[in-house]
């Protein structure tokens, strides 16, 4: 899909981010497809979601490097919008890390699977046991999350065409081509 296979590639997602990336799609698909059997398949997969996203976060404060950290690619909401009318006139640039809306989406992914962890282990407490407004909230985050899952997915799919590049694959392999003068690597 690249115009640019042979170019030079440049390692931009370590391994830690990759692995703990696709060990939480299966998660959260695991937890989606069980959602009808609540009881401790569902949860096993809620909290397996809830420890990587938790250890994300840990990295993304620590890691070496600089594009697994939360301030190389979270970007101010002036910066966002400014890409997101890019995105909607044809002329966003390439960014070798996250763009502006693939930072912010990271964020509100974590937060919803945060909350969807929280509300779910909330509901199994003595205290809050089968309150049905408790269940109809951890149901309507999980919906909240598809709703994110698919536009983040739309986005991959909009900038892999746009740019040119596999980004599913860079983000089996952690690679992508090297930046070229009019692309954005801050």
């Amino acid at each position: 899909m690249s115009k640019s296979d042979a170019s030079p590639r440049t390692r931009v997602w370590d391994p830690l981010v990759r692995v703990a990336h696709w060990l939480l799609v299966l998660c959260v698909a695991a937890a989606w497809i069980n959602r009808h059997h609540l009881g401790p398949r569902h949860e096993y997969w809620g909290y397996c979601a809830v420890a990587l996203v938790s250890l994300r976060l840990i990295w993304g404060f620590t890691a070496r490097n600089r594009y697994a950290r939360f301030a190389q690619f979270v970007r101010p909401l002036g910066a966002t919008w400014a890409y997101l009318r890019g995105v909607l006139k044809g002329t966003a640039p390439r960014y070798i890390g996250h763009n502006p809306l693939g930072g912010w989406m990271v964020l509100a992914l974590v937060s919803c699977i945060g909350l969807l962890g929280f509300t779910g282990w909330l509901y199994n407490t003595d205290m809050f046991w089968g309150y049905g407004w408790l269940a109809d909230l951890h149901a309507a985050f999980g919906w909240a999350l598809l709703g994110l899952v698919a536009l983040h997915v739309s986005g991959v799919v909009l900038t892999s065409i746009k740019h040119r590049e596999n980004l599913v694959w860079a983000m089996v392999t952690g690679r992508k081509p090297a930046a070229a003068p009019q692309d954005i690597d801050d």
